[in-house]
């Protein structure tokens, strides 16, 4: 699947239509150039899951929580993980962002993924429950160019 975004607003909204497609477990790879819109994205998929905090990115944090209280949703967590400035898959498993990988009731965006591919493949995550989503900022313009695999 692909989308084009024009703005902000738009790939916000994208990330707010994905949510549907969210099951309890998923783990949203993002990848894209710095300023690519990941954030923007993952702002959208905060509000579809009716997280009124502000979604920040996690750049020297790496993780940010946030709960889900809609009561309608099975899924409770939302994980924001952002591996841009990680050392090693260790910092990560320090901070406890292994407890929340593929647990039923939440849902992992994971920023600059490939900085941790060991990690993801040691996971008792299934792979069905992984979504690879990556964004292109199209050259002169705001554009986004987003993939879903």
């Amino acid at each position: 699947m692909k989308k084009i975004t024009n703005s902000f607003k738009e790939t916000a909204a994208f990330g707010k239509e994905l949510t549907a497609k969210l099951t309890g477990g998923t783990i949203v790879l993002l990848s894209g150039d710095l300023g690519a819109g990941k954030t923007a994205l993952t702002k959208g998929i905060a509000k579809g899951f009716g997280i009124k905090n502000e979604i920040t990115s996690p750049t020297f944090t790496l993780m940010n929580v946030y709960q889900i209280n809609k009561k309608t949703s099975q899924i409770k967590t939302l994980v924001h993980i952002d591996t841009y400035r990680l050392k090693d898959e260790k910092e990560l498993i320090e901070i406890g962002a292994e407890d929340y990988l593929g647990k039923d009731n939440t849902v992992c965006i994971i920023e600059w993924p490939e900085k941790i591919s060991k990690l993801l493949q040691n996971t008792n995550v299934k792979k069905n429950k992984i979504i690879s989503i990556s964004i292109e900022h199209q050259p002169n313009s705001n554009q986004r160019k987003i993939s879903l695999a």
